[in-house]
């Protein structure tokens, strides 16, 4: 090669580095901003704490007691709903987003992006548009929980409702959705990555590394807690019955419907207002769900949660006892037969589609980074025009619908367009 063209080839392959390295700084920068780093400790960083919500004269509701009973039944408005991740939990916002546009109710939602700063705790300051004293009817995106600071945003008679999964499963999608923005699971080289990290998640696992908190205990950090816990501290039985007592409600991702007719009874609200279509959902991975000795592994490596969970699921089915086994039975079955209604109207082909066949933007989920791997829904092109509004609601992707809303989605707007520009 002549000398000129050998000098030209080197130049213009440092060019390249020093953009590469510019443009990398320009993106790790970028994403600092938008994924805050980890506050430890619970106090409260609004300047104005307390400032107590202050309620329009004339919303008040029944007054909800801490078990989820209730005297007199009016549809309730006023509610937050701790958002979990891997849950389930966009399909049930999808339902409060509706019933909140449905009743022109004031929603408390977060500025710049679709989650309220996660994983820092929440704070009042971090709501778009808040003001000391404003008062909202629901919070319902992202946050990791702050109990008094979400307190101070609702009127006292505020439903308070969150979901748990099982966590070995919760374990299994976290891993798969969120791995590739761990960066202790880039050492992992086997094909099956999940089943190496739980043949010795102690070897691979730091607590202090970037976005560890996605790989353990997930449900008990979102809630606000110390996801390091040791299982056996007293602190742990602390917690749960502190969740116990601050929510009316917790429901099961493995019994949703069952937990729709448990909502739909403590709100006082009608069937209508809880169809829905499930959201957000994985296309079934290539490699073997969970199951022996690394379902019991990942149970294990997720104790915290187990607990949780276990508390819960026998909480719950003595709410369904109390509600009436047979009453539950013939609600789920209605349940079910509205939303069947509604799949064969709304839904072209009758189910979720890969990435690649949703022919609609508006209707294209958020993907997880590095893959498409997240289904979605075509709108059939002909709805009768009693039905149109309604179906086009319950397919909307969470960040559609927040735009919607009139959400201030900058920083993740910003965020999709380069991962769209690299093809990330």
């Amino acid at each position: 090669m002549p000398p000129t063209l050998q000098k030209k080839r080197w130049e213009s392959m440092a060019k390249g580095l020093v953009l590469g390295a510019l443009f990398t700084s320009f993106l790790l920068l970028l994403y600092s901003y938008a994924v805050p780093p980890l506050h430890t400790g619970l106090t409260s960083t609004t300047p104005d704490a307390i400032a107590p919500c202050s309620p329009v004269s004339g919303e008040s509701e029944g007054v909800i007691l801490a078990n989820g009973s209730f005297r007199g039944c009016q549809p309730r408005r006023n509610i937050v709903f701790m958002k979990t991740h891997k849950t389930a939990s966009s399909t049930l916002l999808n339902i409060l987003f509706r019933f909140g546009q449905k009743h022109r109710l004031k929603f408390a939602f977060p500025n710049g992006r679709n989650d309220f700063d996660y994983p820092a705790f929440f704070t009042r300051s971090l709501v778009q548009d808040y003001r000391p004293g404003a008062c909202f009817n629901i919070i319902c995106n992202h946050m990791r929980f702050h109990y008094e600071e979400v307190r101070g945003l609702v009127p006292p008679n505020a439903t308070f409702i969150t979901v748990l999964r099982d966590p070995a499963r919760l374990f299994e999608s976290s891993f798969h959705y969120f791995g590739p923005v761990v960066p202790l699971t880039w050492k992992l080289s086997s094909s099956d990555k999940l089943a190496e990290f739980l043949q010795d998640p102690d070897r691979y696992y730091d607590p202090n590394g970037y976005n560890a908190h996605y790989l353990r205990n997930l449900l008990f950090f979102d809630l606000g807690y110390d996801s390091g816990l040791d299982p056996g501290s007293p602190q742990v039985q602390e917690h749960i019955l502190e969740v116990e007592r601050r929510f009316h409600l917790v429901l099961l991702q493995e019994y949703f419907d069952e937990s729709l007719v448990l909502l739909k009874d403590l709100l006082c609200w009608e069937l209508e207002d809880v169809l829905y279509f499930k959201l957000n959902a994985r296309r079934d991975s290539p490699v073997p769900r969970l199951s022996g000795d690394l379902y019991r592994r990942a149970t294990a490596w997720n104790m915290l949660d187990a607990r949780l969970y276990r508390h819960f699921n026998a909480s719950f089915w003595r709410k369904v006892e109390a509600f009436g086994r047979e009453r539950m039975a013939q609600e789920v079955a209605a349940l079910r037969r509205a939303n069947e209604r509604m799949r064969r109207i709304c839904i072209d082909g009758g189910r979720a589609v890969d990435a690649a066949a949703i022919q609609d933007s508006a209707m294209q989920p958020w993907q997880p980074l590095g893959s498409k791997s997240i289904l979605g829904y075509n709108l059939k092109k002909s709805i009768g025009q009693r039905h149109q509004q309604l179906c086009r609601r319950m397919l909307t992707p969470e960040i559609q619908y927040l735009m919607d809303l009139g959400v201030n989605l900058w920083v993740t707007k910003l965020w999709k367009f380069i991962r769209d520009f690299l093809r990330w």
